[in-house]
């Protein structure tokens, strides 16, 4: 079946200026242009549409997303399942955060009382996932498959007292920092400051901790652009500039 860009707008439910947009970038070219310059689309453009969606709904972005759909071996039923177990892990999350809502309410009512990391396991297990899915294959090489399990128990066994505490010595990290990064010395005693917040965060997600696992950690935040793009979200070459003072505190202490 044909379309023309104001009937392929409403069966995608998007706007016809989209859709225009999407054919200047060359993300989605029409099938062809009619005799009256109309765009037409096909099913072809059909399938490619719901494969834009979807990983538009996943978070990614448009230049990522052309890249994918039009690698060599781009295939669409691998993309499918991929998409469908993304879904599914969103789905997990979403019931989870569920739950945690219905146990508080249920509390309020007088129903039975909830212990302390309950009201906190919904997000815990929200931030988890959204940590798997960003880096889990790269840290179970690094570190292991028992080193992660570990850890991820650590932080869903956390106390409400705990979680705040982790929470507000992130915080105190990022602060410090960007403090730091102003001075551009990475050895000056704000930038072991953030060095030592740095340690002290990883002792809520680390069994046990390691100075070569640190050092190795803040090493592959410069390696991996993910990480790197955590960090630099504060600021241009923060990443860089937290290795280099990490490094140096652990090299004096």
């Amino acid at each position: 079946m044909e379309y023309t860009i104001k009937k392929f707008a409403e069966l995608a439910n998007i706007s016809t200026r989209t859709l225009r947009y999407y054919d200047e970038i060359g993300l989605l070219k029409p099938a062809k242009i009619s005799e009256s310059g109309y765009r037409i689309y096909g099913e072809k453009e059909v399938d490619l549409l719901q494969q834009i969606l979807f990983y538009k709904e996943l978070g990614l972005n448009l230049n990522d997303i052309k890249k994918i759909i039009y690698a060599p071996d781009f295939n669409i039923i691998d993309a499918l399942n991929s998409h469908l177990l993304k879904l599914k892990e969103k789905q997990k999350q979403i019931l989870s955060l569920i739950n945690t809502l219905e146990k508080t309410i249920n509390e309020k009512k007088g129903g039975p009382k909830m212990k302390d990391y309950e009201k906190f396991e919904g997000f815990k297990k929200e931030k988890l996932e959204e940590n798997e899915k960003l880096y889990g294959k790269e840290i179970r090489e690094k570190y292991g498959e028992k080193q992660v399990e570990k850890s991820n128990e650590m932080f869903m066994n956390m106390t409400k007292e705990e979680y705040e505490k982790v929470q507000e010595i992130e915080q105190k990290l990022y602060d410090t920092l960007k403090e730091a990064f102003a001075l551009k010395d990475h050895t000056s005693p704000l930038a072991q400051k953030a060095a030592e917040l740095h340690k002290k965060w990883l002792s809520f997600y680390w069994p046990k901790y390691h100075k070569e696992a640190h050092a190795n950690l803040v090493r592959m935040y410069v390696e991996d652009e993910r990480f790197t793009a955590y960090y630099d979200k504060l600021a241009p070459g923060m990443t860089i500039f937290l290795r280099d003072a990490v490094l140096h505190y652990l090299n004096n202490n």
